[in-house]
């Protein structure tokens, strides 16, 4: 059975199935799920601004606590209708989302993950998002994509 269960969030309606699907496998194992918000900085990285890039990665960052705080209330909500019982933890993180999520694996000991297909971006809508590709392709613990 699984322990710990790994939720990437986005935001987006893919990681908020993702987030239902955990909840309903964790009731089932007793999984503790841990919810993942990662900044990309590869963007904040580009800006040659100093005072911007502070600014920029101070945002997100209050960007990120904002989504994993309203992705959270959301499952609890759906989370009190199933069980009470299910332990949760939210972690931000900075980095690409790939790697991130792929390090986050081994630092805390994660035996599943659960994502969504594809985030909010444009055309990774239609296909399967390229962090998916990514971590799907590196992950050495099963991986359930929700669509």
């Amino acid at each position: 059975m699984h322990k710990k269960i790994l939720v990437p969030t986005d935001g987006s309606g893919n990681a908020e199935k993702a987030g239902e699907y955990a909840i309903s496998l964790a009731n089932i194992s007793g999984a503790e799920i841990l919810f993942l918000y990662v900044i990309d900085t590869d963007y904040i990285n580009s800006i040659r601004q100093h005072d911007l890039r502070e600014q920029m990665d101070k945002d997100l960052m209050e960007e990120g606590k904002k989504a994993v705080n309203k992705f959270e209330a959301k499952i609890e909500d759906k989370k009190s209708h199933i069980s009470k019982l299910i332990n949760t933890s939210n972690l931000i993180k900075e980095g690409k989302p790939a790697d991130v999520i792929l390090k986050t694996i081994e630092e805390e000991d994660i035996d599943q993950v659960v994502m969504g297909k594809c985030g909010k971006h444009g055309i990774e809508k239609l296909i399967t998002g390229s962090t998916t590709e990514k971590v799907l392709s590196g992950a050495t613990i099963p991986v359930n994509i929700i669509s």
